[in-house]
């Protein structure tokens, strides 16, 4: 304890060195000034042992409340063994950080010699220069006087060499007058400018002036010559304007006479232009006015008749757009670029920064660009134009895409010019028209193909072929001579030309989106030239051709100066049904596929365009029932207004007509056959063919006909069958067929059992009239109830034109039915 006292009595006297030391060790290991570790949270507990508050007397009063004595002897030993802990861990740590403080002792030693030597020389070196100070201000003292004497003499040495160069000015101008070196001329006179200007009020210097603006007045004469002479390179010319400006030539008329000279030259290359435009254009018509062919007589027809084969010309359009190019594009980038380094990029001094050349010559240089670039355009236009073929499109998509590429650089050296914007809206028109081009070609080929199907079903032993370089719809060689054709052969051959010259066009158009072409990829033309230009203009306007165009096939007044073929009609109705089915969807996917249409302006739906298409097939079925139904008719209306009903004799046998409507109706079964499914019939009864009789031979033919006999009961007839009819059901004559046979056969037998029932009402029968429409009539029922879904309407319809006839029969006699079904059946 009195150890511990006498150690501390020293530190109480000077507390403050102790309390340092004790910080710096604190902050070393990381512990806060009540030896906490650093962001644990501090414990206000005075029982906390660890805690900064704590009081040992408070601690043991609450220890020995709280615990037994077992418990205080185990926390004793538990303190013990903490102490002991610590004790260890910081003898631990003083022998670790012996060495340290050992070694800190020797640099802090050495650091006191070293500093000691430091001081030393700097001693010295303050002494040395004090001494350096002293020499230096006695060497300026020395030489003053003659430093004074050499600076004034380099003045007047200064003034003596620019005396000189004044003097020798004008000889010296002369001498660049006659070698031509313009350049050397305006520098030199520009240096010197200035000071003669300054001492033009004494004599000698005024007619140094005097002398120098006369020969300047000469180069000035011999430049603006050379200047309007014109037949200098761009670079003489540039430097020509160049020293014009320097010599206070005005601008604006430097910047006219600059373009004026640009003009001439432009104005040659767009002349040359013109000229072979003019010769392309002559030779074209030569070629077409001319009588010779060339090659063979087939391939001079297939040019002539094809659409997608391209006229020949003198010069094909990309030599045209490369030699616009090479020479009035690159000519004109180099003007722009020459003008805009000479009169806008160029930095302006003095008084010319006051006058805004830039923004004058500006203006000019874009009046100047705009205008020989519309005229430009304008022979780009009309060569365009001029390439109506549309067999290959390799040669104008590298020819746009050169013209666009070529015309990117004019936008970059002249930026706001409305050249770059113009020259893109030609590549635009140009591929519109090229996807007008495509469909007016495919809608030429639908219609020649059209004509070629006609003229084979008008004669069917001739081999059809679709428009020229589209191949026959058929094939070619003896078996399609030899064999007549079939609608499907018709039907899969046409359908498939088609979808062949819609690919072969998708692949031509395709050249437009290639991934080397410079314009394929910008936004204002890939988007809007996929979607609205060949999905909409081209691939659906052309499929609602393919439905407008048949559609029309169904007037009335027939088409082409002539009625259309019943077996056309059939054949387009079941292409239009294929296409609403599948063809179309699958045309729109490729399309989209292949040209990766974004749908981000609105367009034609397929459900749209199927639904034109079933529409146009379903009008189309419609006209050619209507069609085959009045041709039956006409034979039965003839066959019934051309005979005396009234005189005609006991029918032996069938009349001709009959077994001619029945020959007809099956070659129509057939023909629909071949391009439509069978459909779906009514069950038949076991006797259909035989029905006749029962219908005949009924008590209801009795009843109908018994009062007949009777003249006293004219109205109870009347009314029986008035009353028959409002319990029969209705029979719509001319409602919209189902695309199968048997819907089809079904519309053609009512519309020709309808009437054959509406000419026998009109009119009279006598007894053996009454007796052969009988026979009539149960010779169709024999036959028809076949091809119909429901027999029973071919039963009905029978029925009615039997009972009409009894109606206006003036001796009701029916015939045996016995007698009826011999005749037929031999007959």
């Amino acid at each position: 304890m009195d150890a511990d006292q006498g150690t501390a009595a020293p530190a109480d006297a000077d507390p403050a060195p102790k309390r340092r030391v004790h910080g710096m060790l604190k902050l070393y290991y990381g512990l806060n000034e009540e030896g906490k570790a650093l962001g644990q949270a501090e414990s206000l507990d005075p029982c906390d042992i660890n805690g900064p508050h704590f009081d040992p007397e408070l601690y043991l009063n609450k220890l020995r409340k709280e615990c037994s004595l077992g418990e205080l002897v185990d926390q004793e030993a538990c303190m013990v063994k903490q102490i002991r802990s610590l004790d260890s861990d910081m003898q631990t740590l003083v022998y670790e950080n012996y060495n340290k403080f050992i070694s800190a002792t020797d640099t802090i030693r050495k650091m006191k010699n070293d500093f000691k030597k430091m001081e030393d020389e700097m001693d010295c070196l303050s002494t040395n220069m004090a001494a350096i100070t002293e020499f230096s201000a006695r060497i300026s003292g020395t030489l003053q006087d003659q430093h004074a004497q050499i600076t004034k003499l380099s003045g007047v040495h200064t003034l003596l060499r620019k005396l000189q160069f004044l003097f020798e000015l004008p000889a010296r101008l002369n001498k660049c007058l006659e070698l031509q070196a313009y350049g050397q001329a305006v520098s030199a006179h520009r240096r010197a400018r200035c000071v003669l200007q300054q001492y033009s009020h004494m004599p000698s210097f005024r007619g140094i002036q005097d002398d120098c603006r006369a020969i300047m007045d000469q180069l000035a004469q011999q430049l603006r010559q050379k200047f309007r002479d014109g037949g200098s390179s761009a670079k003489d010319l540039s430097e020509c304007v160049e020293l014009l400006l320097q010599l206070d030539e005005p601008a604006e008329e430097l910047c006219d006479k600059f373009l004026s000279h640009a003009q001439a030259r432009l104005e040659a290359d767009l002349q040359g232009l013109e000229a072979e435009l003019r010769d392309s254009t002559s030779s074209a018509v030569v070629k077409a006015s001319s009588p010779v062919i060339i090659g063979s007589p087939a391939e001079s027809s297939m040019s002539a008749t094809n659409p997608f084969l391209a006229p020949s010309s003198k010069t094909d359009i990309l030599e045209f757009i490369d030699r616009g190019c090479n020479e009035f594009v690159s000519n004109l980038c180099l003007v722009i670029a020459s003008y805009q380094e000479l009169f806008i990029n160029r930095l302006q001094e003095g008084d010319l920064a006051t006058k805004n050349i830039p923004q004058m010559a500006s203006g000019k240089l874009h009046t100047f660009v705009n205008s020989l670039a519309a005229r430009y355009f304008s022979l780009v236009e009309r060569r365009i134009q001029e390439e109506k073929g549309v067999g290959d499109n390799s040669l104008l998509v590298r020819a746009l895409d050169r013209f666009h590429r070529r015309l990117q650089a004019v936008s970059k050296l002249l930026p706001g010019s409305a050249v770059p914007s113009q020259g893109t809206e030609i590549v635009v028109q140009a591929a519109r028209e090229r996807i007008r081009q495509y469909l007016s070609a495919l809608q030429t080929f639908y219609l020649d193909s059209l004509t070629d199907v006609r003229q084979a079903l008008a004669a069917p032993r001739l081999t059809v072929g679709g428009a020229a370089g589209a191949g026959p719809l058929l094939g070619s060689g003896a078996g399609a001579k030899d064999a007549p054709p079939s609608l499907p052969d018709l039907l899969s051959s046409l359908s498939t030309s088609i979808l062949n010259q819609i690919k072969s066009v998708l692949a031509s158009v395709h050249l437009f989106t290639a991934k080397d072409i410079t314009f394929s990829n910008k936004p204002y033309f890939k988007g809007e030239f996929c979607s609205q230009g060949v999905r909409e203009s081209l691939v659906v306007s052309f499929i609602k051709f393919v439905c407008q165009s048949s559609r029309q096939f169904c007037e009335s007044a027939g088409d082409r100066g002539g009625s259309t073929p019943p077996a056309l009609l059939l054949l387009l109705s079941r292409l239009c049904l294929d296409y609403e089915t599948s063809t179309i969807s699958y045309i729109l996917t490729l399309t989209d596929e292949q040209f990766l249409v974004q749908h981000h302006t609105p367009v034609t739906a397929v459900t749209v365009l199927c639904a034109e298409a079933r529409e146009a097939a379903q009008k189309l079925l419609n006209h050619y029932v209507k069609v085959q139904g009045l041709i039956i008719s006409q034979m039965l209306r003839k066959s019934v207004e051309t005979r005396d009903w009234v005189n005609t004799i006991e029918p032996r046998n069938v009349r001709a007509v009959m077994k001619r409507v029945v020959e007809d109706t099956t070659s129509i079964d057939v023909q629909v056959g071949l391009l439509y499914e069978e459909g779906v019939r009514k069950a038949h009864s076991s006797d259909s063919s035989k029905r006749t009789f029962s219908v005949y031979s009924s008590s209801r033919q009795q009843v109908r006909y018994a009062p007949s006999y009777t003249p006293s009961a004219p109205m109870d007839t009347n009314l029986l069958s008035n009353i028959h009819r409002l319990f029969s059901e209705r029979i719509d004559i001319f409602s919209p067929v189902e695309f199968n046979k048997v819907s089809v056969l079904t519309g053609i037998i009512k519309i020709s059992l309808k009437t054959f029932l509406e000419c026998v009402r009109l009119r009279t029968f006598g007894r053996y009239g009454l007796q052969q429409i009988q026979v009539d009539c149960h010779y169709l029922q024999m036959y028809l109830w076949r091809f119909v879904s429901d027999e029973n309407l071919v039963h009905f319809l029978l029925d009615e034109i039997v009972g009409s006839s009894a109606h206006r029969c003036l001796d009701p006699s029916p015939m045996e039915q016995s007698v009826i079904e011999v005749i037929c059946e031999r007959g």
